[in-house]
């Protein structure tokens, strides 16, 4: 049709129009209702499927994360129990109260042993977890390399655990010697009055929270 047969169209009489022009009213009516339906109508919809369709996405992760977890519960458990049984293992390396002072003297001896001078051995404020309690020394020891290398040594072979850290080396007095500073720390276990003073702790600390 051309431009002309076009605005000569009687719009009151739509019935006598050429079939190409009521084919193209009836496409630009059909694609008026599809964008005033989509505007007001679809639009929503189509959101609430996209996120419908995210948390579908969000859903089927976490359930084949919990269905992995729940494969190897089993697994877990068993190394759950490696665990408790190795750090149950290590508590019963440490020292208790009363053996304490063995152990401070041992880490002493172990240095004199390799003939060297103790400038400070101040044991410091001790620190209790749940499990065990901390006890840091502030250490300062002159010798030579060789011997300080082998004072580490030794106490690392202690028959408890004492761990060396901060370790400061700085020349001595002569050319032959080193001053080491250092925290040990030595750690022993809980007796029964203060495990049940820490729990105790802990359940008037949960009660606070509520």
């Amino acid at each position: 049709m051309t431009l002309d047969e076009i605005r000569n169209l009687d719009p009151k009489n739509i019935g006598d129009w050429p079939a190409a022009a009521q084919f193209g009213l009836l496409a630009i009516v059909f694609a008026v209702v599809i964008g005033v339906g989509y505007l007001y109508v679809w639009s929503d919809q189509m959101q609430t499927l996209d996120d419908g369709r995210a948390k579908e996405e969000q859903l089927k992760t976490e359930f084949l994360d919990k269905k992995k977890k729940a494969v190897n519960l089993e697994a877990y458990r068993q190394q759950l129990l490696e665990i408790q049984q190795s750090f149950g293992a290590l508590l019963k390396q440490l020292p208790n109260k009363s053996e304490m002072e063995t152990l401070l003297t041992e880490v002493n001896q172990a240095g004199v042993g390799r003939g060297l001078q103790f400038e400070l051995f101040k044991p410091g404020t001790e620190v209790k977890t749940a499990e065990l309690a901390e006890l840091p020394i502030d250490i300062r020891i002159v010798g030579s390399f060789h011997d300080l290398a082998a004072f580490v040594s030794d106490v690392a072979q202690l028959s408890r655990i004492v761990t060396l850290g901060n370790i400061q080396l700085s020349n001595g007095k002569d050319s032959d010697t080193l001053v080491m500073q250092a925290v040990a720390k030595t750690y022993r276990s809980l007796d029964d009055a203060e495990l049940q003073a820490i729990r105790q702790a802990e359940a008037d600390a949960k009660k606070k929270k509520r």
